[in-house]
């Protein structure tokens, strides 16, 4: 299984550093997911992406990070809540009932950042509603995405969102302030006790594996000395999260498509500022959302990153004015591609009883 994970993530919360919520986030990936930001208004009005069943209108606007400029897989909304979508190789969320609440994985993040203020609301709403996870098609060949989902705020709150049974399961508290991939969240914390400094007398991992990542993170944000300006805050968790970074590398052994990080985002929740830096166009761009508009009937903006964080004389520092209209005809174009992702995933049955049926036409030729 292990050699079939293509995405491997790190997210880290910070929850005092001196009076702000800090987060970082990294996003490994084996492509170029040709990530952009986008800032996204109140009012939009938006489906679950499955059946169409549930049906909501965007409480809160955000600026999240994108996949193709179709799945938000990182984000933050104007209350300083915020999200991150992470792999899980151990997912399973099973086959919703005709009746249970559904979200296709293409808007489950941003489900959360249109509703929810605080993770507690958050929470609460995962556990009363069952929701159930509809896998999307990836369009870079892995056929069903298997994610898990974290969330934190401005009140220093985590929780981390998996499912393994069909349900979600919900790590709810302050303390969670890490999370990588497999194994599940509750093993991790049981592996990381083993660590000196974190309560057992193995050292400091060094290696890619998500467990060892896990360590790494942990160690360090617990021991941070208190910072004396935002500047400082930022500046340590990026350092945080670089450690917990993968290099670009060959090929390992059993894993062919192994990840190296693409970009990493630290997140102010209070003072709500969100920065990227990406690895292969290596800038570093920051936005203020107190210098964005999510007033209900602004438009939906973009940041184009791919093309304008060019190592000379491109894009860095405060982008918070950058962000340009992509048109109608772009928002049509990115709206039929969502729509193509998740009627394929629809489909997933079919195509596998297509596959088999080919595969068995083909050994049985002489």
């Amino acid at each position: 299984m292990i050699g079939h994970v293509k995405r491997m993530c790190t997210r880290v919360v910070w929850p005092d550093a001196n009076g702000s919520v800090i987060v970082g986030r990294n996003m490994d990936f084996h492509m170029d997911l040709l990530s952009n930001l986008w800032k996204l208004p109140r009012g939009l009005e938006r489906t679950d992406g499955v059946n169409g069943d549930l049906t909501w209108t965007a409480k809160y606007g955000s600026v999240v990070a994108t996949a193709f400029d179709l799945i938000a897989c990182d984000g933050m909304n104007e209350e300083g809540f915020a999200g991150h979508i992470l792999w899980l190789a151990e997912s399973d969320y099973g086959t919703p009932g005709p009746t249970d609440t559904q979200l296709s994985q293409a808007v489950w993040l941003q489900y959360y950042l249109d509703n929810f203020a605080t993770v507690a609301e958050a929470v609460e709403w995962t556990n009363q509603s069952q929701v159930a996870i509809a896998q999307l098609f990836d369009p870079t060949g892995h056929l069903v995405p298997t994610l898990h989902l974290a969330i934190n705020d401005a009140t220093g709150d985590s929780a981390i969102i998996e499912y393994t049974d069909g349900t979600p399961t919900v790590y709810h508290s302050r303390d969670y302030q890490v999370m990588t991939n497999s194994p599940t969240f509750d093993k991790q914390l049981e592996l990381a006790k083993e660590i000196t400094g974190l309560g057992g007398t193995q050292p400091l991992p060094g290696s890619t594996l998500a467990s060892d990542r896990f360590a790494r993170a942990s160690y360090y944000v617990a021991h941070q000395e208190q910072p004396k300006t935002q500047l400082e805050a930022m500046a340590a968790m990026f350092s945080i999260i670089r450690n917990a970074a993968q290099p670009f590398r060959t090929p390992e052994p059993g894993k062919p498509d192994a990840s190296q990080t693409l970009w990493q985002v630290v997140l102010d929740l209070t003072n709500r500022r969100y920065a990227f830096e990406s690895t292969t166009r290596p800038n570093i761009v920051w936005v203020d959302f107190d210098d964005l508009s999510f007033r209900e009937g602004t438009k939906v903006l973009k940041l184009d990153l791919v093309s304008r964080l060019a190592l000379e004389g491109g894009l860095v520092g405060d982008a918070s004015h950058q962000f340009k209209d992509v048109g109608e005809l772009g928002h049509e174009l990115l709206a039929a591609g969502v729509s193509a992702l998740e009627l394929v995933a629809k489909k997933q049955d079919e195509f596998a009883a297509v596959e088999k049926a080919v595969q068995d036409l083909v050994g049985t030729k002489k």
